[in-house]
């Protein structure tokens, strides 16, 4: 296959000046004409056909080269390239100057680099120096208590504490009554462990031995949670047994508390969120906030201990505000842009886009991104590279194009939904957006199945972007295409979850390209040797055919309701 795309490059270029033949495209037929008798051969050719200028353009793009760009940018030097990272910042840099190189001009006028169309983001995440005031007393996160928070829009606010003994309902032992009105949307107080009998041993193991309830960590919610969900509680405050226990409290619940940020652009609204948020206290936070003392919660658990059932709460629990948990910073970062002036429809813009953000660095170690979307990031590269020769060659397309390289999409689409928010050319000018994310890999449904490609999107909004799509498939080597993530009930929803959607939200017609998920997504093992370079370079020349199509034919593609 490779072998072939040379010759056709090779005949091309040395065919000399514009308007020389080219050879046909791929899989066209040859027809041989003979001359008829007694006249001069010469005489019965036929008109040249029209040079196919994409093939040799289609054939620069090459697994060597991708090979060459991805061994870059998803290396460990790059540490994983997180959005307003040191990794994300060299990659940017990486590709201005690769564009520069290849002589495609940076458009963002008024930028410190033309490459470069800056925006703000706010990182949003836990304040380190979150503290909690009971009484005179001051308890502080990650030191007297730890904090899961699924739903922060539920703080600042007064706790309306709700004491319910062990956090227990089963036919055996129940601490509350699941329809009690009184505990309703309140902030729970429970005891972590589980109740003890007389002898010491526990009341709800099976023969005495301990129970799911009995240890900190995610048995114990799995066993609390279904009967405390009833509750809709805002909070449960789960007090640690000892000292000793709660110090565990981290690796119990691993991964749990772990500092977590989200990401967003200024001025959006802070999410709904769902879910309860979680907090493990010191036995001391936790006397604090029932209005007793480490002392009276032992003196409990040992009057439900003689009893060998739930017995009535002594405690009053006391007044508490949290204050808001949550810290902002403002950080600057980038989107990289490539821009390549067409010819008669110059004013009409094509944008071929990719993220070259992914995740950084995870519990000291690089998660490199190579397919994700180091893969679409180095394929847009090559495209602005092919379209650049062209252009330098003299065959350079009618329409503008838009080498869009988006930061933020793993942080929530943020580069291309600021971009189509602020777009540097009228969304009203750019006629398709073809995206490309995660393009390097065989999935396990196609593996030993041939050359494939999956579509998203191409029939939303245009029915004639579809048509267009196919036939240039169909006119050059042809992928199998799979349209299986396309359908409106696709449960992983790949439609809305990469950067061409938001170009799709403006009614700008898009195709998403990928080779689909796979076992290393979003894993510290998506590394470069795991990529398919040949199979990305004939995926990446069938995006390159469908650009030079839509940049050079007489209408852009006409919105319609989808088929």
């Amino acid at each position: 296959m490779r072998k072939l795309l040379y010759l056709a490059a090779a005949l091309a270029w040395a065919a000399g000046p514009a308007g020389a033949q080219a050879p046909t495209p791929l899989g066209a037929g040859q027809v041989k004409i003979k001359a008829k008798a007694g006249r001069h051969a010469g005489a019965a050719r036929p008109r040249p056909a029209a040079a196919d200028w994409s093939v040799p353009y289609a054939a620069s793009i090459t697994p060597e080269g991708l090979q060459a760009d991805l061994s870059v940018l998803a290396s460990d030097a790059y540490e994983g390239r997180a959005t307003g990272q040191k990794g994300q910042q060299m990659a940017a840099d990486y590709l201005a100057k690769a564009f520069a190189a290849a002589g495609v001009a940076g458009p963002v006028a008024g930028s410190d680099n033309p490459y470069f169309q800056h925006f703000t983001i706010n990182r949003v995440g836990l304040d380190p120096a979150f503290s909690v005031q009971i009484g005179s007393r001051t308890f502080v996160v990650n030191k007297d208590f730890y904090l899961f928070l699924p739903n922060p829009a539920t703080m600042p606010t007064v706790v309306q504490p709700a004491f319910v003994g062990y956090g227990i309902h089963t036919d055996a032992y129940a601490d509350f009554a699941t329809a009690d009105p009184s505990l309703k949307g309140k902030d729970l107080v429970l005891l972590l462990g589980e109740p003890l009998g007389k002898t010491g041993r526990p009341l709800l193991g099976t023969g005495g031995q301990p129970s799911a309830y009995s240890a900190a960590g995610f048995a114990e919610m799995a066993a609390r949670s279904p009967a405390l969900r009833t509750l809709t509680p805002r909070a449960t405050f789960r007090i640690a047994p000892s000292a000793a226990a709660f110090a565990q409290a981290p690796q119990a619940y691993e991964g749990l508390f772990e500092r977590r940020e989200r990401m967003a652009l200024p001025g959006d609204p802070a999410p709904a969120g769902q879910g309860t948020n979680l907090f493990i206290v010191s036995p001391e936070m936790g006397a604090a906030l029932l209005g007793t003392t480490p002392a009276g919660l032992a003196q409990y658990r040992q009057a439900v201990a003689k009893a060998g059932r739930p017995v009535a709460s002594p405690f009053k629990p006391a007044i508490m505000t949290l204050p808001a948990v949550e810290k902002t910073a403002a950080f600057t970062t980038e989107n990289v842009l490539g821009y390549l002036e067409g010819t008669d429809k110059k004013d009409e813009v094509l944008v071929v886009s990719a993220h070259y953000d992914h995740v950084g660095i995870q519990h000291g170690v690089v998660y490199n991104g190579a397919d994700d979307d180091g893969s679409g990031t180095v394929s847009v590269l090559a495209l602005a590279r092919a379209f650049a020769q062209a252009k330098k060659d003299g065959h350079g397309p009618r329409r503008s194009l838009l080498f869009l390289a988006n930061v933020g999409e793993e942080v929530g689409l943020l580069g291309s939904r600021y971009y189509t928010d602020h777009p540097v050319f009228p969304l009203a000018s750019t006629i398709t957006n073809l995206n490309i994310d995660m393009i390097g890999r065989v999935d396990s449904v196609h593996q030993g199945q041939g050359p494939y490609l999956y579509l998203i999107g191409d029939d939303r909004l245009s029915a004639e972007l579809h048509t267009l799509s196919e036939a240039t498939n169909q006119q050059y080597n042809p992928l199998a295409l799979d349209y299986k993530y396309n359908a409106p009930n696709d449960p992983e929803h790949l439609y809305t979850r990469s950067d061409h959607y938001n170009f799709a939200k403006h009614q700008v017609p898009v195709i998403f390209y990928t080779s689909g998920l796979h076992a290393d997504y979003h894993k510290a093992t998506d590394d470069v040797e795991k990529i398919d370079f040949p199979a990305m370079a004939r995926r990446d020349q069938l995006v390159f055919h469908t650009a030079w199509a839509l940049a050079n034919r007489d209408a852009r593609p006409a919105l319609s309701a989808a088929p």
